[in-house]
């Protein structure tokens, strides 16, 4: 679980705990949240460990994945880092579109690849990445997260395709507004009225039994596809 020591991240790795999965919950410079999500998970008897490497640097991440690799293959993947550095176009610099790229688009491909392998000999695993509603609408002072994560639709269609015969499903899990402290500041509730057709914003939880319900055996026969969670927004 690639950026667990987030509000979602957190959530769905605790969902994924209680479904008796054993979660590696990794972080870059969130080490301590995610030792105490990986604490929590603990306490309420299920199995967690935390696994720390920056995803945009490959030879760091393809290290840890070896040692993680060393207990047996990982059969579910979800790819959740992600960081925003928000301008409109004209003001944005070229750090802020690399660094947003390299995390969400790069970071993609240096986790999961040395994954797959793996993944391919024991016929069955489960690839789900997290994107945003900014990918499939737009938004603006997003173009670099949305360029980065409208990526990751493209790379699921066609990992998906590359994958399908060998009993791995790759699906794409496209939020909304989801309540958390960095949302609650930034929408308050008359935007969410405008916005939002549910009027609310949605849950870590909500998202996370989602991907629960993707990373399933029940699971098996949806691939390829990208699922927005968003309250009706588009």
């Amino acid at each position: 679980m690639t950026g667990g020591s987030g509000a979602l991240g957190a959530a769905i790795c605790r969902r994924l705990a209680e479904a008796g999965r054993h979660v590696y919950v990794h972080a870059h410079t969130g080490v301590a949240q995610a030792e105490a999500v990986a604490a929590g998970i603990l306490e309420q008897g299920g199995s967690a460990a935390v696994t720390a490497f920056d995803v945009t640097d490959p030879d760091a991440a393809g290290a840890a994945l070896a040692r993680v690799l060393a207990d047996g293959p990982i059969e579910i993947l979800v790819n959740n880092a992600g960081i925003h550095d928000d301008a409109v176009m004209p003001a944005m610099g070229p750090g802020q579109w690399t660094r947003v790229i390299d995390v969400s688009l790069n970071g993609f491909f240096n986790v999961t690849q040395p994954l797959l392998m793996p993944m391919i000999r024991q016929r069955w695993g489960r690839i789900v990445n997290i994107s945003s509603v900014s990918a499939v609408a737009g938004n603006r002072g997003q173009t670099n997260y949305a360029a980065a994560k409208a990526g990751l639709h493209g790379a699921t269609r066609s990992l998906a395709l590359e994958l399908a015969s060998r009993g791995i499903t790759v699906n794409t899990v496209a939020p909304g507004i989801i309540a958390s402290p960095m949302a609650d500041a930034a929408f308050g509730q008359q935007q969410i009225d405008r916005l939002v057709p549910m009027k609310r914003a949605g849950t870590a939880a909500e998202v996370a039994e989602l991907v629960q319900f993707l990373a399933s055996e029940q699971a098996g026969y949806i691939t390829a596809q990208i699922i927005s969670i968003n309250g009706g927004m588009i």
